[in-house]
């Protein structure tokens, strides 16, 4: 737990320090204290609300327990088995097959799966893709990677605005000073990068011992194994419509079938992950 916050905070004090920083190529000392302002609201924001935003952009909508009462008799067991609240449950209009977790806290969790992924997996399979998902809530991974996946996208959209004033010339003359132009380029290309491995620091590591929990809280590596195959393959035929600020939390990289995906792969290598499902006992 203690682990967790000293994680957190360091992340909300980075992502902070390049929001100021773009904030400082943007108008200098004016525009450091604006950024500085705009990441305490940030911050705050995501802490509280960075769920129901993530959930949001993907259109998620919550269900009840008699649209699907399978799905829910398998999340209210695997809670069960992990000592956990039972979060609440998510589909998203997407074909695509995927899932993520998401939440502040064990008691205000969320999992959300894909309409493609309750249309391939196997019951069994799905199982081991929900004991993952509450793997992280239990893990308590879900609140680091909610406010990185809602900082980061705020950073790549102020790297836009960059991009944009450098073609169009900056903003009231700062082409002149402190780099102008070439400043702005800079930041419009090593913004999205520091976001980037911002999220490749807390992502990777984090899904392996997401994979233990839940193959341990399923009682089934195999099955969690051989869903890991069917996504991974469903994906490169069809990567899913989602942001790279948010890629980190899927269960599978949702951009693995796209060009340039892998050059900031969030995810470890899928076949070590089901090479080391495989070796479970």
């Amino acid at each position: 737990m203690i682990g967790s916050r000293i994680k957190t905070t360091l992340l909300l004090a980075v992502l902070t320090a390049v929001l100021i920083w773009i904030g400082g190529m943007f108008g200098g000392r004016g525009g450091m204290f604006v950024a500085f302002l705009l990441a305490i609201v940030m911050n705050g924001a995501s802490y509280w609300f960075s769920d129901k935003i993530v959930l949001a952009m993907y259109h998620a909508q919550p269900i009840e327990e008699f649209q699907n009462p399978q799905l829910f008799q398998t999340v209210r067991e695997l809670a069960a088995e992990a000592g956990l609240p039972v979060p609440r449950v998510y589909v998203i209009p997407q074909q695509t097959p995927n899932a993520f977790a998401t939440g502040r806290n064990p008691e205000h969790a969320a999992v959300a799966v894909t309409e493609g992924i309750l249309r391939i997996l196997t019951p069994s399979e799905l199982k081991g893709v929900l004991g993952h998902e509450l793997g992280h809530v239990r893990n308590r991974d879900i609140l680091i990677s909610s406010i990185a996946a809602t900082l980061a996208g705020a950073i790549m959209i102020l790297a836009s605005m960059a991009r944009w004033a450098a073609i169009f010339g900056g903003f009231g003359g700062r082409d002149d000073r402190e780099g102008g132009i070439f400043g702005l380029l800079f930041t419009a290309i090593l913004a999205p990068v520091a976001a980037t491995m911002i999220q490749l620091a807390i992502s990777r590591n984090r899904e392996y011992l997401a994979d233990q929990t839940g193959a341990r809280l399923s009682h089934n590596p195999e099955s969690l194994a051989r869903a890991l195959e069917k996504l991974e393959a469903s994906s490169k035929r069809l990567p899913m419509d989602a942001s790279p600020s948010t890629a980190h939390m899927f269960i599978v990289n949702p951009l693995s079938g796209k060009t340039l995906a892998g050059l900031f792969s969030t995810h470890p290598p899928i076949e070590e992950r089901i090479r080391r499902l495989r070796s479970m006992h």
